[in-house]
């Protein structure tokens, strides 16, 4: 009997390279990628430094990166929209000047003080996205200029000083528990930032908004919808994380620096790469960019334990941002042409 003329039961043999690619084009690689690249990082730094690989060392990483990686999550929506915005370190200064102001001389309560500074930091962000949209000039155009306006700002709103508040503001910089070693109620804010934004880009119909103007602006409109009012709202959301950055790094320092931030937006958006969030929009996870904020934070705590100069943790660190984007670009590239 000819095998031939037998029925061929296709559901039963699966197509197992079909589903290797489906997995090393989803979510779930990145993930795996990056924390492999973070545990080869912590294996590195705990065989060069004895006192790497210790409770303290992480509990410190831990309590310094709530600021970047509250920035890092309101900068993943705003690349995914194809924007930039380069003017959160200066939105982190003046927010933090403004709830000293309030704070030192009107004698605001830090609650108050707290939603001023979070106001103005809505208020810059908007600003930002109002600007860029009606006039349809590239954010990149608008934040730089931003950059340099809203710095003016702070040194104004300071007089070009620091503002030292004490511990008026030491809530956010108080560890959540003694059974945890120190952790910052910071911290745990970040952690719910990210689980936030998780949540707004992957389960919402504004996260699904975000990800079509970023693939493709037009279709959104022939649809529609009208991005302009969502593009506003990401930029605004951007204003309103850098305040709060702002609050927590006032409250960790007891101080508001007009010269804080300086420089931090390359950072945000170095950690937000990192990730794997195009630059040209459309595609990024939110927590993949908490992995390149750890992968960042670890980086650089290990370089200053081993004692390198700030020159080399420069070069080392752009090295490494260039080689996750190069990385990132050759596995989108092959899980494309699989497609």
């Amino acid at each position: 009997m000819s095998t031939s003329n037998l029925p061929q039961n296709t559901a039963a043999t699966p197509d197992l390279s079909k589903q290797q690619r489906s997995f090393w084009s989803s979510p779930w690689a990145t993930y795996l990628g990056l924390f492999l690249v973070l545990l080869a990082l912590v294996a590195f730094f705990s065989l060069r430094s004895e006192y790497f690989w210790s409770k303290d060392t992480f509990v410190t990483i831990a309590n310094d990166i709530p600021g970047l990686a509250v920035m890092a999550v309101g900068m993943t929506f705003v690349l995914m929209i194809a924007g930039i915005d380069l003017s959160v370190g200066s939105v982190l200064a003046l927010s933090a000047a403004v709830s000293a102001l309030a704070i030192l001389q009107w004698h605001w309560s830090p609650m108050l003080a707290g939603l001023l500074a979070l106001g103005v930091g809505l208020l810059c962000g908007m600003l930002n996205g109002a600007i860029s949209v009606i006039w349809q000039i590239p954010s990149f155009i608008v934040s730089l200029g931003l950059l340099e306006a809203v710095r003016g700002t702070a040194y104004l709103v300071t007089d070009s000083r620091t503002q030292y508040v004490g511990d008026a503001m030491g809530g956010l910089a108080q560890p959540i528990s003694s059974s945890l070693g120190g952790i910052s109620v910071a911290f745990v804010m970040a952690l719910a930032v990210v689980v936030l934004g998780h949540i707004l880009l992957t389960r919402t119909i504004f996260g699904r908004y975000v990800i079509g103007i970023g693939t493709n602006e037009e279709a959104m409109r022939l649809a529609g919808i009208d991005p302009r009012p969502i593009r506003i709202s990401v930029f605004a959301a951007m204003g309103l994380l850098a305040a709060l950055a702002g609050l927590m790094q006032a409250a960790r320092l007891e101080a508001a620096d007009p010269n804080a931030g300086v420089g931090i937006e390359l950072k945000v958006i170095a950690a937000v790469v990192i990730g794997g969030t195009s630059l040209m929009g459309g595609r990024g996870s939110v927590i993949a960019t908490f992995f390149g904020v750890l992968i960042i934070a670890v980086l650089e705590a290990g370089l200053a334990q081993i004692g390198a100069s700030e020159p080399s943790k420069r070069i080392i660190t752009g090295v490494v941002i260039v080689v996750a984007v190069i990385i990132d670009t050759v596995r989108q590239r092959r899980s494309a042409a699989t497609h």
